[in-house]
């Protein structure tokens, strides 16, 4: 199999976590082509201002203009090295978060974190007087807020999840999450203070949502027909339809579409933030993981 023929196998899989990077690397490689392009035809201030049209103002007056950047920003990455680590975070967390909560989950947690994270961006570059002289200016980009919400949602769901550093060192999920935590908030006084506050606010929301991840109430009803809305632009649509005879229509039977208890749901939940996943029985796994198809 070819290098082209596997990425088609990948995308074809209807994987949220590959899908999510192809469109990242897709979008970071339209820009990069057009500036070697434009730069050629000493034309780049022509793309850069094309490029500004989808970041994430920090002023009001530019926000209300383009509100659009507070979704569009974190498919814009300004070089190799940034879009390199934050697709390897993304692959290495997201596919754990794949793997136990499915598609729908991951889109939610990536699209909840980048917005969070841009709303975090935006209060506290308009409150806080060090940011003032800078804020006419400033704008935010990049999808390290959507993957420090799959970093900690990751830890919060699998606290004691062991991986190996640069397989060497074995560190337990929720270290990682708090050091890159506290990382992010030692170095708010640096030359990226707007991409270490949208850091956090992605954290926050990654934790938030692992946290009420199964409550019924309008907020994550919302948040599911949003991220499944982005999913279903990304799912193949199929070619082949299927057409039945009245006489033949199977019948199914009630007892296949029963819910998982919520109330079960939930003890489930607070176990794994008290013992981890790997504390659950098979039956408890089995009703996590219809609950994460609902």
């Amino acid at each position: 199999m070819s290098f082209f023929d596997d990425i088609k196998y990948k995308l074809a899989q209807n994987n949220a976590v590959i899908k999510l990077i192809a469109l990242n690397v897709a979008v970071y490689l339209v820009f990069a082509i057009a500036h070697l392009l434009f730069w050629l035809f000493q034309a780049s201030d022509i793309l850069d201002s094309v490029q500004k049209l989808f970041v994430l103002y920090a002023s009001p007056t530019n926000f209300i203009t383009h509100p659009w950047g507070l979704v569009t920003y974190m498919f814009l990455h300004s070089g190799f090295f940034h879009i390199l680590f934050n697709m390897l975070w993304m692959y290495w967390l997201g596919m754990l978060l794949h793997e136990y909560l499915g598609n729908a989950r991951v889109y939610q947690i990536y699209f909840l974190g980048g917005i969070g994270g841009g709303l975090l961006y935006l209060l506290f570059y308009n409150v806080f007087p060090v940011f003032k002289d800078s804020l006419p200016d400033s704008y935010a980009l990049g999808a390290s807020a959507g993957v420090l919400a799959m970093v900690t949602a990751a830890a919060t769901l699998l606290p004691q999840y062991t991986v190996m550093l640069f397989g060497v060192f074995a560190v337990q999920l929720r270290y990682i999450a708090i050091f890159s935590v506290l990382i992010d908030l030692l170095n708010i006084p640096s030359s990226n203070a707007g991409g270490r506050i949208a850091h956090l606010g992605g954290a926050l929301a990654g934790y938030l949502f692992i946290k009420y991840l199964y409550t019924n109430n309008a907020f994550t009803s919302a948040i599911h027909s949003v991220s499944s809305f982005f999913g279903n632009l990304f799912k193949p649509k199929s070619k082949l339809t299927i057409h039945y005879k009245a006489e033949s229509k199977p019948k199914v039977s009630a007892t296949k579409s029963h819910k998982p208890n919520q109330a079960d749901v939930d003890a489930i939940l607070d176990k794994i933030s008290r013992s981890g996943y790997s504390s659950l029985t098979q039956s408890e796994k089995d009703i996590l993981a219809k609950a994460s198809q609902e």
